[in-house]
C-alpha cells in the first residue's frame, strides 16, 4: 500500500496562498448546506458543500460535517490516496489555529486490535482489512484452508467474549428472544453443509481494465469454499414463535462490526430463502471444523448459500423479521448491479434490486498469466475453479487452448449435491498435449450450470460503476519458450 500522501506536498507548485485562520468552534457551525458544510484535516479547513452530491460513498460524509474528517478516514483507508487530497484541496478554505490541530490528529486508531494474517494473502485494503489468497494455491484445496480464505471486512474487527455474547431476535409475529452461544449450541441441532462464497467484486480488476470502478481491486481469488456448521435460521425462528402464516417478506440481520458513530453493518434477504426447506441458511460457529475465525465473524455469523457474500453477514448480532429489506447503506446504496451506460451523475440506487444470487462463474487458477511454458514439455495441465448461485450446479466447464477456436470439456471434480443445493464450487481440469507449433496461447474457460446459464465472452458488456458480478470467460496468455 502506497504512503499516505501530505497534502501540503500538492500545493508545491501552485502559487502560495494565505488562508485565513479558524477555531474548532467555528468550523462546528458549519454542518448544512444552509451554513456551509465544513471539515477538517490535520491543520486544514475545507468547505466541502458543493462535494456532497458528488462523493462516491453518498451522503455517509455528512457524518464529519462541522468536524475532523480523521475518523472517519482512518475506517475508510482507502481515502488516503493522492487522487483524494487532491480533491480536497480544490476545497481549502483555511487553517485550524496551532492549539486546535493538535486535538484533530491525536484519534484512537480504531484497528489496533485486529487479529493477526497469514502472510499468504495479498492485501487490497488494510483499514478495513481485505485480502485475498495467491490465486495459483486457491484450487489446491476442495475445501479452503481459514488461514487464505479470501477476507472481505467493512469495518474494524470487533472483539467479542463468547460467554458475554448475546443474539437478539424480533420483529413480525415474534416474541423478542435473546440467545446465548451456548443457547445455539445445544437447543438446536447441528447442520452442516459445505458452500463457497464470492464477494460481489470477484474480478473486479478486470472491469478496471475496461474502465475504472469504485471499489477494492479484487483479483480471482474473492471467493473460497468451506464447510460450515452451526443451527439452521429457520429452527431458530421457529423458537421465536415465527407463525406460518407470516406476511413479512425480509430477515434483516446486524453485525457487531460498527462505524465511528456505533452503526453497524447490515444487509438482509428473502424470508423465502430463510424459511425454505432446502435453502439451508445457517447461524455458523464453525468453519472447516474449527471455531469462526475472528476475520470470519467469530462467535456467529449468517451463512446463506448460493448468495452473495456480503448477505453472510459476520459477528451476527440482531435478526429482525420484517416487511422491509434492511434499510444499511450496504443494502441500500451499494451492491448493486446497473447498465454500462449508467454513471455516478446519472445512477439511482433505489431502480435496482440488491444483489442476492450470483450468476454462474469459472476462473482458470493455472497455468498464471503471462507465464513461460517449455517447449520440451509434453503436456500442459489447466486448473480452475466452478460455480453457480441459487444451488444451481456447474455440469461443465469448457476450455480452448486457443483463443475461443475449438474447446475440449474439462473433467470436474466428483461431487454430486442434490438438486438445487449445490452449494459448494466444484474444481476442474484438463491434461491435454502441449502444442508445439505455437509460440503464444490463449486460454479460456467457461461454465454452464444445469439450468443452461453461461458466461458472457467478454467483461464490456457487463462493466459496471461498481465492478460487480464479472463473470465473463476467464482468459491466460502463455508463451511457450524453447530451451
Amino acid at each position: 500500500m502506497e504512503a499516505e500522501p501530505k497534502p501540503e506536498t500538492l500545493l508545491k507548485n501552485k502559487a502560495q496562498t494565505s488562508y485565513p485562520v479558524y477555531t474548532r468552534q467555528e468550523v462546528a457551525k458549519h454542518k448544512t448546506v444552509e451554513s456551509g458544510i465544513w471539515v477538517t484535516y490535520k491543520s486544514d479547513v475545507y468547505d466541502i458543500t458543493n462535494f456532497v452530491e458528488l462523493h462516491p460513498g453518498g451522503d455517509k460524509i455528512l457524518l464529519a460535517a462541522g468536524g475532523a474528517l480523521e475518523p472517519f478516514w482512518s475506517m475508510y483507508a482507502v481515502h488516503k490516496q493522492k487522487h483524494v487530497f487532491e480533491i480536497l484541496e480544490e476545497y481549502k478554505i483555511g487553517e485550524l489555529r496551532p492549539e486546535d490541530v493538535q486535538e484533530t490528529c491525536d484519534v484512537t486508531d480504531p484497528y489496533r486490535k485486529e487479529p493477526l494474517r497469514h502472510p499468504a494473502l495479498k492485501v487490497n485494503s488494510l483499514k478495513p482489512f481485505n485480502a485475498e489468497p495467491p490465486v495459483q494455491i486457491l484450487s489446491e484445496n476442495y475445501l479452503t484452508p481459514n488461514e487464505i480464505f479470501f477476507i472481505r471486512n467493512h469495518l474494524p474487527v470487533p472483539e467479542v467474549d463468547p460467554k458475554q455474547f448475546r443474539l437478539n431476535i424480533e420483529g413480525e409475529g415474534l416474541k423478542s428472544v435473546q440467545l446465548t452461544l451456548r443457547d445455539i449450541q445445544t437447543k438446536f441441532p447441528k447442520h452442516t453443509i459445505t458452500a463457497t462464497l464470492q464477494c460481489a467484486g470477484n474480478r473486479r480488476s478486470e472491469m478496471n481494465g475496461v474502465r475504472q470502478v469504485k471499489g477494492l481491486n479484487w483479483g480471482l481469488a474473492a471467493i473460497g469454499n468451506a464447510k460450515w456448521a452451526g443451527a439452521k435460521l429457520s429452527d431458530v425462528l421457529k423458537y421465536a414463535g415465527l407463525p406460518e402464516d407470516i406476511d413479512a417478506k425480509h430477515v434483516q440481520f446486524e453485525g457487531l462490526d460498527k462505524d465511528i458513530t456505533g452503526s453497524p453493518y447490515g444487509a438482509s434477504i428473502p424470508i423465502r430463502k430463510a424459511l425454505a426447506k432446502d435453502g439451508d441458511v445457517l447461524l455458523a460457529y464453525e468453519m472447516n471444523n474449527e471455531p469462526l475465525p475472528r476475520d470470519h465473524g467469530f462467535p456467529l455469523r449468517v451463512i446463506v448459500p448460493g448468495v452473495v457474500g456480503a448477505r453472510n453477514v459476520k459477528w451476527l448480532n440482531k435478526i429482525v423479521v420484517s416487511k422491509e429489506e434492511s434499510k444499511s447503506h450496504w443494502q441500500v446504496n451499494d451492491y448493486k448491479g446497473f447498465s454500462p451506460s449508467v454513471d455516478w451523475d446519472n445512477v439511482d440506487f433505489n431502480s435496482a434490486p440488491a444483489i442476492q444470487e450470483l450468476p454462474i462463474q469459472s476462473v482458470i487458477t493455472a497455468p498464471s498469466n503471462d507465464e513461460h511454458l517449455n517447449s520440451d514439455m509434453n503436456e500442459i495441465t489447466v486448473k480452475g475453479y466452478a460455480w453457480s448461485g441459487g444451488g444451481r450446479e456447474v455440469i461443465r466447464v469448457d476450455v480452448s487452448l486457443d483463443g475461443g477456436q475449438t474447446w475440449r470439456v474439462a473433467d470436474l471434480s466428483e461431487v454430486k449435491p442434490n438438486e438445487g443445493q449445490a452449494w459448494a464450487w466444484k474444481l476442474w481440469q484438463l491434461t491435454v498435449p502441449l502444442p508445439k507449433d505455437q509460440k503464444n496461447m490463449e486460454i479460456i474457460c467457461k461454465a454452464v450450470d444445469n439450468q443452461y446459464n453461461v458466461q458472457p465472452d467478454t467483461v464490456a458488456p457487463i462493466w459496471n460503476l461498481r465492478g460487480v458480478l464479472n463473470n465473463s470467460w476467464s482468459r491466460v496468455k502463455v508463451t511457450i519458450k524453447s530451451k
